[in-house]
């Protein structure tokens, strides 16, 4: 994908985010620092990867929703695997998605903890330090309690492709509107 220079696509220092070129990232999503973005994935309005301090690495086909906060860590970088879907207006701090994963709207995952292959964080959880949810589990409540085996992991990839289908539509047609018309 082409990027204009007004995008808020940063350099800090010697950090240069690496974006895949076809990943969709929307031109009011701030990247910052030391971020890779891998192939179709997504990363939605208001979303701010910021990679002063860790390394963030986004995996092929995952999406970071809107109003999503992904921060890291010199000891605790914040990987997200592919084919994972980030709901509207999470936080991620220092912790690891494994591969086909979800984390739900307005969830917190904290440093060191692990979001298993997948599975679900629901919708405002907390998942504090260094919590491991098992693969396949459901994590709600705060703090998350789990619940195993209660994860639904054709609901995920059928997100994780809507949202890959939706990148490739915004890059296609997506157009701002001159408000002088």
């Amino acid at each position: 994908m082409a990027y204009s220079p007004d995008m808020p696509i940063y350099r800090l220092g010697d950090l240069v985010p690496e974006i895949h070129p076809e990943a969709f990232v929307h031109p009011e999503a701030v990247i910052i620092g030391d971020v890779s973005i891998g192939s179709e994935a997504t990363v939605w309005p208001h979303a701010v990867l910021r990679g002063d301090y860790g390394h963030i690495a986004i995996g092929d086909r995952s999406s970071v929703q809107d109003g999503t906060v992904i921060h890291a860590g010199p000891q605790f970088p914040t990987i997200v695997g592919a084919g994972c879907v980030i709901g509207h207006l999470a936080h991620l701090e220092g912790c690891t998605m494994e591969d086909e994963s979800l984390v739900g709207s307005g969830s917190v995952v904290l440093h060191w903890a692990v979001v298993g292959r997948g599975a679900t964080v629901g919708a405002n959880a907390v998942v504090p330090n260094r919590m491991q949810v098992p693969p396949g589990a459901l994590a709600v409540g705060v703090p998350a309690q789990i619940r195993p085996d209660k994860s639904n992991l054709t609901v995920i990839r059928l997100s994780a492709e809507e949202y890959v289908a939706n990148g490739h539509r915004y890059r296609e047609s997506m157009e701002r509107v001159d408000q002088d018309r």
